[in-house]
């Protein structure tokens, strides 16, 4: 079964500050907590991936290795995924304190619920960039060594005209005269229930707070204009199709000061002209004569990186399988690399001299040549010799 994405478990933004993340996981660790869902399988499973996200996401490098490489980014790391819940109070007891339960993930709703003041809403400042997805073609061959790629690409970036503040000069921005700089307006209503205060954000403002008297010529207002970029990105070795790299910051750029949005760089792999790729290993179909396949011989064969040479022993069958070891696939963020498996097929010649079919024909009628009884091979063995009979007859 696919696993979920870390971020939607969690449901938050992949630009969630570690707060954010935390929140979130609080949150969710109060709803599907064991001693409130007694008995509850489904319960305890959300409990279990809402840990895992949490492990991963509140661990700068990891959060790092997963922006860029998704699930595959977790192997070769000290993630394991949660085999009960006594594994998650013992790694997060900062979280949970030491009475399960009743730890500080639940303070907020019993302990601090009647003590506490609402907060006042501060303005907004600036809005995020929004990400860009691209898709990255590679060969095979630039999967099995790594390879760095530059990137030309369009996006939204600051206006240097009015250094992206979208304002034609500094005192063309005001404070907003709806909410009075806030970046919301309340809404009184009163019923037979008591009094109601309804709070939105200012449509005026957009929530900033401040609101541009003469917009910039340059972006009209915007703050950004279209431009390009290059950019480089390093693609490790052993990426498979559907791995993508988040490359920080490098997105359209925010806007009155927001966080850049990122580029995701989303893997193709390409199929291969001589190779398939299985996981991390490679499979070559390869053709040898029936002289080869029944004398043995040593020959060269392609790999991803460069000729190699394959032993061929005697009487080796049609379609047996032959392995090279670490010829294949590098391990993500791992060390070693899978094998190359080399399927052998024996090829029939369509023509052959009348001397060669003589030649044939008499070492057809020989004793060990012809399959023998019980021999689990010799399905196979018949068949080839009585379509090499047919061929040349």
């Amino acid at each position: 079964m696919t696993k979920r994405d870390f971020y939607e478990i969690l449901g938050v933004d992949r630009k969630a500050s570690q707060d954010e993340i935390k929140k979130a996981y609080r949150k969710l660790a109060m709803q599907f907590h064991p001693d409130r869902n007694p008995g509850n399988k489904q319960a305890e499973d959300r409990f279990k991936e809402a840990a895992e996200a949490y492990e991963v996401l509140s661990d700068q490098d990891k959060r790092r290795r997963y922006d860029q490489f998704g699930h595959e980014g977790m192997r070769g790391t000290d993630f394991r995924p949660f085999t009960n819940v006594e594994d998650i109070f013992s790694t997060f007891g900062d979280i949970f304190g030491q009475s399960g339960f009743g730890g500080s993930v639940f303070d907020e709703m019993f302990g601090r619920a009647s003590g506490s003041s609402p907060r006042q809403r501060r303005a907004s400042v600036g809005q995020p960039g929004s990400d860009l997805k691209l898709r990255l073609k590679l060969s095979l061959e630039d999967v099995a060594t790594g390879v760095e790629k530059k990137l030309k690409i369009k996006k939204s970036i600051l206006c240097d005209t009015c250094r992206g503040s979208g304002a034609k000069s500094s005192s063309s921005r005001i404070t907003c005269p709806v909410c009075s700089g806030t970046g919301e307006v309340r809404q009184v209503s009163r019923s037979v229930f008591g009094q109601f205060v309804n709070i939105s954000t200012c449509n005026n403002c957009g929530g900033e707070g401040k609101i541009i008297k003469d917009p910039c010529l340059t972006c009209r207002g915007d703050g950004r204009v279209q431009g390009e970029s290059t950019i480089k990105v390093q693609i490790p070795a052993g990426v498979n199709d559907g791995n993508y790299i988040s490359l920080r910051g490098e997105g359209n750029a925010g806007v009155r000061g927001g966080q850049a949005g990122d580029v995701i760089v989303i893997i193709d792999v390409e199929p291969h002209e001589v190779f398939t790729r299985n996981n991390d290993d490679v499979v070559l179909d390869l053709l040898i004569s029936y002289p080869e396949a029944v004398l043995g011989a040593e020959i060269e064969v392609p790999t991803l990186t460069g000729r190699a040479k394959l032993r061929i022993d005697p009487g080796t069958q049609s379609g047996r399988i032959l392995r090279m070891r670490e010829k294949g696939i590098p391990h993500l963020n791992s060390y070693g690399r899978g094998d190359q498996l080399v399927r052998v097929n024996v090829w029939i010649p369509t023509k052959l001299s009348s001397s060669e079919k003589a030649l044939l024909k008499e070492l057809a009628n020989s004793e060990n040549v012809n399959p023998k009884e019980g021999d689990k091979s010799a399905h196979s063995d018949k068949s080839f010799f009585e379509r090499m009979k047919k061929a040349f007859t």
